[in-house]
């Protein structure tokens, strides 16, 4: 993985990595690119996405052509907070584990089970619809671009 430092304004990519923040997920296809919206677990250098066989498109692309990208930014209009991390590489489709799937899931709705979304459960149970993409980065794009507010401006 090469970190590309273009500008002197950069963020730390693990620590980016591990906040639950949304990422987008972007494929080719024969119509040109597809964008996802998806949840992931930054592990082990790559990052790992929960695929369904049944309701994603993107699985499928991705055995396809395995060229993506990935962008990840927190914002925060309050306190001026605008951190971006942009990752281009190559994803592979994976067999499920409920293990990491479980750890993915937590990051976002917490460890109590209970709270959970029925859905989110199913989709622990594996069945035979559910994957792992596992994308692994071959360069990184890291940029705080923050901005102090004005002490007069309104959130």
């Amino acid at each position: 993985m090469r970190l590309i430092r273009d500008r002197r304004c950069t963020v730390d990519v693990d620590e980016v990595l591990a906040r639950p923040l949304f990422a987008h997920l972007s494929t080719a296809s024969e119509e040109g690119p597809r964008d996802s919206p998806v949840w992931f677990l930054w592990e082990e250098r790559a990052l790992w996405i929960i695929g369904s066989r049944s309701t994603d498109t993107f699985p499928l692309r991705i055995v396809r052509d395995p060229r993506c990208a990935i962008g990840i930014v927190d914002f925060d209009r309050a306190l001026g907070l605008v951190q971006h991390v942009g990752l281009r590489g190559r994803a592979t489709v994976e067999p499920f584990d409920e293990i990491r799937a479980h750890r993915l899931l937590s990051r976002y709705l917490g460890d109590d089970e209970r709270t959970w979304d029925e859905r989110f459960l199913r989709t622990l149970a594996g069945r035979d619809q559910e994957l792992l993409v596992r994308f692994t980065p071959e360069t990184v794009v890291a940029r705080d671009v923050s901005y102090n507010r004005a002490p007069h401006a309104r959130p």
